[in-house]
């Protein structure tokens, strides 16, 4: 259950980053709202994924999570490059992550 957590947690962190690129088109408060809703997510259910995730996996699984789905939100919110050679190194962070998850306790 605690994995689950933490992949949603990871989803929040992309949500955040969403929320800042908001921010920089366009000051509102719905933008400063979705960049704090995303990051409270973040953190709140990170926090509850490290009641029995070690500290160092589940920083490094959420981080991974939270820089592969930020750079596959921006190639498909935002027209960013979708290189073959991009989306092999975010396959990299993603395989980093799933590994760790079966070498945990």
């Amino acid at each position: 259950m605690d994995w689950i957590l933490l992949v949603v947690a990871g989803f929040g962190e992309v949500l955040g980053v969403i929320g800042i690129n908001k921010i920089n088109t366009r000051k509102s408060l719905g933008a400063y709202a979705w960049m704090a809703g995303g990051f409270l997510l973040s953190f709140l259910f990170l926090t509850l994924a490290m009641r029995t995730i070690s500290m160092g996996t589940a920083y490094a699984v959420w981080t991974g999570i939270g820089t592969a789905g930020s750079a596959v939100a921006g190639m498909i919110l935002y027209g960013e490059s979708r290189e073959w050679r991009r989306l092999l190194f975010i396959a990299f962070i993603l395989g980093a992550a799933m590994g760790l998850k079966l070498i945990s306790e």
